[in-house]
């Protein structure tokens, strides 16, 4: 179990480094922040010194649980926020289920969400097994609710709702099982986020009336009233210094009470140098604790307002991939099902995961996977049969993933994914194959299982892609051995009738 190291950002400042001059990049009070002592100062030329650490690039699979009180209606993503939009499903949902929003709002919701089936230790041991080498935990969403013992904000689990630190709970039972840890936050969209909450219904009999979220007494959940609607995600990061204060002191208080390996910023870097000051502070204490070197990663995205610095960190990308190999490690993230539990919702199979997971990897990418929990913190039937599926999947197929590296091409076969964030839906085939090296050898994972002959072009001895001879052919997970030929168009390899495993086969190749 990790301790809190220092009780607050500020103390460790006293220990590492001194204030900085104060923040005011924008009009409002200026923003205090410290620096602490280390090789990574706020400057953009300094964070894009960074380099991903070994065990990010070796990792390649981790779940998330994204999760926590917009889960209670079991009606989708963002519904704190789309309950106070007049006519939209999950206002009528709202209306219908716990009354007009104002009277009953979102901070009535958050005492109905109780956790009581959280077990984080039967739950980790689940997505071990499913082949997660990093575990990500919700830290706080844009819905403004901390999901830990928080310093600098009274809405948080530890004194309403489950009564418990959810992040903690999380941290200890990720390090017991062995597994990198990370947290991540939304609240940067949050201020501006939350507007429709002020507003009041447009039409008669309620025409007027304020949402609940109007009412100054809530102000510490809704965010005082303001004139910066949300609008689009290049719009979503407000320009008010007195929340960049909380956000800097909040996010401070998070990553200096868990330490986590990873910190992922549910869009562009915020707040400039507010920011990126905390973003050093991130790496330096990382630093200092693994005794000079850097293990910590930080995720953010080239869309949505904010900075994106492509070199001080990982880029994520949402629910899509990349076109090509990249030249820095990257990461997908996305989710079983909508983000938060949602009645009807039409799951991703285990399929389409390890699908989406041979792209990525083959792209020099990692995949970061929401595992939908229900409210209470049991999973529903969909998460299971996927975790045990893909559980039995990377027990043979694993070592054509963890640790390998892309290769001279990414794949070939006849399908074309269009890269770029929300894209991720692709039909392939068996003929779809995508490549990832290690120790010497290739190896290539067929998206979709294969019958007859499985035909690598890329491997064709006029190909030209590597022109050393081939010397071996193998199945992954498979005791005998394969008929195999290097024609001048192809590898062609005789597929066995019995497979090792369903959805996939790893082929492994020697020259």
């Amino acid at each position: 179990m990790i301790r809190r190291a220092l009780a607050s950002t500020f103390a460790l400042c006293s220990l590492f480094g001194s204030p900085l001059a104060p923040a005011a990049d924008n009009a409002g009070a200026a923003v205090e922040l410290t620096q602490l002592a280390g090789p990574f100062s706020a400057a953009p030329a300094s964070l894009s010194k960074y380099e991903t650490p070994a065990w990010f690039r070796d990792a390649k699979f981790g779940i998330w649980s994204h999760w926590g009180p917009q889960s209670v209606p079991r009606a989708g993503d963002w519904y704190a926020r789309n309950m106070y939009i007049y006519g939209s499903e999950q206002y009528k949902h709202h209306l219908q289920h716990y009354g007009h929003p104002s009277k009953s709002g979102y901070k009535d919701i958050i005492p109905l969400w109780k956790a009581e089936k959280f077990d984080p230790d039967a739950l980790m041991a689940l997505y071990k097994k499913a082949g997660a080498r990093y575990f990500v935990s919700m830290g706080v969403h844009h819905d403004n609710f901390d999901l830990w013992d928080s310093r600098h904000h009274e809405w948080n689990a530890v004194k309403m709702g489950p009564h418990r630190d959810i992040v903690g709970d999380w941290q200890k039972a990720a390090r017991k099982a062995g597994l990198r840890f990370g947290v991540s936050e939304h609240l940067g969209a949050s201020y501006a986020w939350w507007a429709p909450s002020h507003g009041y219904d447009q039409i008669w009999p309620m025409m007027g009336v304020d949402y609940d979220g109007a009412d100054p007494k809530y102000a510490s959940l809704y965010h005082p009233a303001h004139n910066q609607p949300y609008r689009n995600t290049s719009t979503w990061y407000t320009t008010d210094t007195r929340f960049h204060q909380e956000w800097f002191n909040r996010i401070s208080d998070l990553v200096t009470h868990y330490q986590p390996d990873l910190l992922y910023s549910d869009g562009g870097l915020p707040f400039g140098t507010v920011g990126r000051t905390l973003v050093a502070n991130f790496y330096n204490a990382n630093i200092a604790k693994h005794s000079g070197k850097l293990e910590a990663v930080y995720n953010h995205k080239d869309i949505g307002s904010g900075e994106f610095i492509r070199e001080a960190g990982v880029q994520d990308v949402e629910r899509g991939v990349m076109n090509g190999i990249q030249p820095l490690p990257w990461q997908t993230d996305t989710s079983m099902g909508d983000w938060f539990y949602s009645e009807g919702y039409k799951y991703k199979t285990t399929q389409d995961v390890v699908y989406m997971l041979a792209d990525i990897v083959s792209k020099n990418g990692n995949l970061l996977l929401n595992v939908v929990q229900y409210p209470d913190g049991s999973l529903p039937p969909e998460s299971r049969q996927f975790l045990d599926e893909m559980a039995a999947w990377m027990k043979v197929n694993g070592e054509a993933i963890y640790g390998t590296r892309p290769w001279k091409i990414f794949g070939e076969g006849p399908t074309n994914m269009e890269g770029g964030a929300f894209k991720e839906n692709a039909d392939y085939t068996a003929s779809d194959i995508r490549f990832t090296s290690k120790n010497g050898a290739l190896y290539a994972i067929t998206l979709g299982e294969p019958k007859g002959q499985v035909r690598i072009a890329s491997l064709g001895k006029q190909a030209k892609i590597d022109t050393r001879p081939v010397k071996s052919v193998s199945l992954v997970g498979a005791a005998g051995a394969l008929r195999w030929k290097q024609q001048d168009d192809a590898l062609v390899i005789e597929v066995p009738a019995d497979l090792p495993s369903p959805i996939a086969s790893s082929f492994k190749i020697g020259f």
